[in-house]
């Protein structure tokens, strides 16, 4: 018997897609942050599903508000990922019995800071006993057709660009960041977006999944990559800061990594705006995806990043 640790998390994943067949109204299946539905003469339906579990997404040392805030930020991320919004969404929690009703009230409350914030329905769910407490979130939202951005599109010569600073989860920003839906809607309202992700698993494996999609490759500069800034990571430990490192490989930063034609990233950058830089450039999938340092030396890099298996 093979074990899941043998093939990996993406082994796995492939290994499962090789099994299932969808019908005419499945526009994209397996493979991206959503999947896209047919649903009327303008719009795309996105649906997504997130899991977050004890001990690997958490620990029950953790605000339960931020929590539960996180479960439903995760979803949102996926919908944004995709320049949608969300609309709909079910809760499924698993717990052991001995679970306080004050804990699972304060993970509630969080969910619904964002449901309410983001104008999401939570319209039900499924409750369960279970070893360790873990959320599960399935979420429904809408994309116009003309937005609609997947993990394919990326081009020779396309300027690659993030949202924010990097390598935070290490520092508590994975409870705590906020969906870059506001952005994602800036862009396709304003630029023709070629490819869009949103960073879960660490830069250089997200990357990895926009290179894989689009069979290009890419170069990215170690001076241009936003890290993290220092920050008091708990009593009498002084401030931390983040590493080029945690930037590619850490994940859960939930940034957006995008890319433009040249000349619609220009047009970005005249605007002056802070939330968006630039960080590299996509080149021909036989350069695979290399890094310049801040000596000006290129290596290649590996997607590497956080597996679950």
């Amino acid at each position: 018997m093979t074990q899941i640790t043998k093939i990996g998390e993406f082994g796995l994943i492939e290994r499962i897609r090789k099994f299932i067949k969808t019908d005419a109204s499945v526009i994209k299946g397996l493979g991206d942050d959503c999947a896209v539905l047919k649903f009327d003469k303008n719009r795309y339906q996105l649906f997504t599903c997130d899991m977050i579990i004890e001990n690997t997404d958490f620990t029950l040392q953790d605000n339960p508000y931020l929590i539960g805030r996180k479960a439903i930020a995760v979803s949102i991320s996926d919908i944004a990922a995709c320049a949608g919004l969300p609309r709909y969404c079910l809760v499924s929690l698993g717990m052991p019995g001995n679970t306080s009703v004050e804990f699972i009230d304060k993970l509630i409350k969080g969910m619904l800071s964002l449901a309410r914030k983001y104008n999401i329905n939570i319209v039900g769910g499924d409750l369960s006993r279970a070893r360790l407490l873990s959320v599960d979130i399935s979420m429904l939202g809408f994309v116009e057709k003309k937005n609609l951005v997947l993990r394919s599109g990326a081009r020779i010569g396309d300027i690659i660009f993030v949202t924010g600073e990097l390598g935070g989860s290490i520092l508590g920003k994975h409870l705590k960041f906020t969906p870059r839906l506001k952005e994602a809607r800036f862009l396709v309202r304003n630029f023709k977006v070629n490819s869009l992700i949103d960073i879960s698993d660490g830069l250089a494996p997200d990357l990895g999944h926009i290179l894989e999609q689009s069979s290009v490759g890419a170069i990215i500069y170690e001076d241009l990559i936003p890290l993290s800034k220092p920050r008091t990571s708990g009593a009498g430990r002084g401030k931390q800061a983040c590493t080029l490192k945690d930037a590619l490989y850490m994940g859960e930063d939930f940034e957006l990594l995008f890319t433009l034609s040249r000349n619609d990233a220009k047009k970005l950058l005249l605007k002056r705006l802070t939330n968006f830089q630039p960080i590299g450039e996509i080149t021909r999938e036989i350069y695979g995806l290399r890094l310049v340092d801040k000596q000006g030396r290129e290596k290649v890099i590996k997607p590497g990043g956080f597996h679950h298996f």
